[in-house]
């Protein structure tokens, strides 16, 4: 069996997207276009954490058509299955097994205390399961299962990769060092997209107002009829404040999406309306997106390459991963088989 063999000299990536639904320029930029680069960079693992999407009740033939997609999106993004481990989280068992271990070595007061927790809680009062509280801990064990030094992630889960760190440190304190410690790598730009309805919150697929996110797949005209929608400012001026205005969501898109700065980008529409700077954000995210729609029609007609994909990322994953299990059930006292 063959398992990649990663650069000693090059610290490991983990990170990992939910398959549960339609992927919104927020995820894109706040997430798979920072992955792309780090390929060069890191031994990179990826996942498609479907364990974590069942926390909310999802229909079934619904979620697994999301999570063929959603594989085929990530390829179509630029994840390289021949540079990177991009795996479906379920098809790796070691991810339940240590995740019920460090539930065991966490308290109930750090989980009480997520905000994921009580903002989920709070929007499907009517599932308020167990999964959803321990959700961190099967978080935790996705990262410290590949000897992660380094997880992207978006300002709202630096909490989470704060309660892995923690949980890792306990562990170690009692057993010896097992665990690499992670720090979160936050890019500098794009870290958090907002609505396009409401600035003052992240873009989400579940936010019930569809003009309020754009989809990686949505049309050209979409997106165009999307952005004119867009809330902007109460004046006229194109200028970023730092206070989660309309205005400062597009500059910050629009940035990305292009690689300029905020300064630059503030120079170009210097005495321009907020027309033109919905028009030139609408066309540069249709150009950005054109080539991955192209590829993700290519890629989601051949099921069979896609599963030959995940099938060798899985036992990759595995081959990586039981080493740490091993220990962990080692040090606790479990009898090896």
């Amino acid at each position: 069996m063959y398992y990649m063999t990663f650069d000693k000299n090059k610290k490991n990536v983990f990170s990992a997207i939910q398959p549960s639904g339609t992927m919104t320029l927020g995820n894109y930029l706040g997430a798979i276009k920072n992955w792309i680069p780090l390929q060069e960079e890191y031994n990179c693992i990826f996942s498609l954490v479907d364990l974590h999407t069942i926390t909310v009740r999802q229909d079934p033939k619904e979620f697994h058509k999301n999570i063929l997609e959603a594989y085929a999106l990530f390829l179509a993004c630029g994840v390289d299955s021949q540079k990177s481990i991009f795996f479906i989280q379920s098809h790796v068992h070691t991810h339940a097994e240590l995740a019920w271990v460090l539930t065991c070595y966490t308290q109930f007061g750090e989980l009480s205390r997520m905000t994921q927790f009580k903002d989920k809680s709070s929007r499907y009062s009517e599932n308020i399961n167990a999964g959803l509280f321990c959700y961190p801990d099967l978080m935790a064990a996705d990262i410290l299962l590949y000897n992660t030094h380094l997880i992207p992630v978006g300002i709202d889960q630096k909490q989470h990769v704060e309660l892995a760190r923690d949980i890792a440190g306990r562990f170690n304190g009692i057993y010896g060092d097992v665990f690499t410690i992670p720090e979160p790598l936050i890019p500098k730009v794009g870290a958090k997209i907002m609505s396009l309805q409401d600035p003052a919150k992240k873009m989400s697929k579940s936010d019930s107002n569809v003009n309020a996110y754009i989809s990686v797949l949505d049309s050209e005209e979409d997106v165009l009829k999307k952005f004119k929608r867009a809330v902007t400012d109460s004046n006229s001026e194109i200028k970023y404040s730092g206070s989660l205005t309309g205005v400062d969501n597009l500059l910050n898109i629009y940035c990305c999406v292009t690689g300029r700065n905020i300064n630059d980008a503030e120079n170009e529409f210097r005495d321009k309306g907020y027309k033109y700077l919905k028009e030139s954000v609408a066309n540069a995210v249709t150009s950005e997106f054109k080539s991955i729609q192209s590829k993700f029609n290519t890629y989601i007609k051949d099921l069979g390459y896609i599963e030959k994909c995940y099938k060798e990322a899985a036992k990759e994953a595995y081959g990586i991963s039981k080493e740490i299990i091993s220990k962990v059930f080692s040090k606790v006292g479990f009898i090896l088989k």
